[in-house]
């Protein structure tokens, strides 16, 4: 069975959780860095183990032969150019969330893994994780019969005490609040409804919290969606909120809902409809990346590209499609909250 090797591409935070989640799946091993910072070689291989080369030149890299897969965790404004290098250069790819700060860009990086062809898979973690498998399991074993309302929420506020508030702060990197990091809540949302977005309005503001003050754009926003099978939904995306992490799911199906992790179903003979039945799905409590699924979603990623397969759940297919109705959303929150169809 083939190992692949792997190069990082930004030496950060998210790179902090991306080098050990790929070797610790066991199907690759991180073997380069590149930085735009001067790093000390010694210190970047006895930080992971060894065997790493280190580069501060992305093009470079990617002149590697003996480099299979590229994971791309530099500033969002850099992905589009680097994922774009990365397919013409044959690399297959890794890539965190937001893909692009446009839909021109992401439109771009989308044609580029076609025409190359090569294999991506998209930082939409939660997918992987233990709530939404085990959420999504539920759906498809109809356990909440047809679903016609559902709302998944973000709400972490992300200030001077957490790692990317340095940049994210800027319009450039961070975009909106649902770019940012609320595009998690959007993706879950589109994942479990199963069903294209015909429209989108939205409506965003901003904490008058001085904590918050140095953020170029609004902080909080709320969308609302209509989907071509007629049911509805909701996407709030809250980063300036003064509270613990809150991934608020609630599902409204024919033959029950979900909240949380807790469920009621007609499906199941017997249950007490006055009380919430319980699940034992790990949830989504934290917003620090060392607490995400990246093992569960590279090791998938891996397991595809053994079989030449695009993966499931989080190819830059999905995630393209998440990103048009943010882009969606974006554009209706910025005319005041007219409504924006989605094609």
């Amino acid at each position: 069975m083939k190992k692949y090797r792997v190069g990082v591409v930004g030496y950060g935070w998210v790179a902090s959780a991306h080098i050990p989640a790929i070797n610790d799946s066991g199907r690759a091993q991180v073997t380069a860095v590149c930085s735009a910072r001067k790093l000390d070689p010694a210190e970047v291989n006895a930080a992971h183990g060894g065997g790493i080369t280190v580069y501060n030149d992305v093009n470079k890299m990617l002149k590697d032969p003996d480099i299979d897969v590229i994971s791309i965790c530099s500033m969002p404004s850099l992905h589009a150019k680097q994922f774009i290098a990365a397919a013409k250069a044959g690399k297959h790819i890794i890539v965190e969330k937001p893909l692009a700060m446009s839909q021109k860009d992401v439109s771009a990086m989308e044609a580029a893994a076609k025409k190359y062809k090569v294999k991506t898979c998209v930082c939409f973690e939660c997918r992987w994780s233990s709530q939404f498998l085990t959420t999504r399991a539920m759906i498809d074993q109809g356990l909440l019969g047809s679903i016609h309302y559902g709302e998944v929420d973000y709400y972490h506020g992300i200030g001077p005490w957490y790692g990317q508030f340095r940049w994210n702060v800027r319009k450039k990197d961070g975009g909106s609040s649902l770019l940012t990091a609320g595009c998690h809540a959007m993706d879950a949302l589109l994942h479990c409804m199963g069903s294209e977005v015909t429209e989108v309005t939205s409506y965003d503001t901003k904490s008058k919290s001085s904590i918050f003050k140095p953020y170029e754009y609004t902080t909080s926003s709320v969308s609302i969606l209509k989907f071509k099978n007629g049911a509805i939904g909701k996407c709030s995306a809250i980063v300036d909120c003064l509270q613990p992490y809150y991934f608020h799911t609630h599902l409204v199906g024919s033959e029950g809902s979900l909240l949380d992790n807790k469920f009621h179903s007609m499906k199941l003979g017997g249950l007490d409809k006055s009380k919430w039945s319980e699940t034992s799905m790990k949830m989504l409590d934290s917003g620090d990346v060392s607490d995400h699924p990246y093992t569960t979603q590279f090791q998938a990623f891996f397991d595809a590209l053994d079989k030449g397969k695009e993966m499931s759940l989080t190819s830059i297919k999905e995630a393209a499609y998440s990103h048009k109705v943010m882009f969606a959303a974006d554009k209706s929150a910025a005319s005041g909250g007219k409504p924006v169809k989605v094609s």
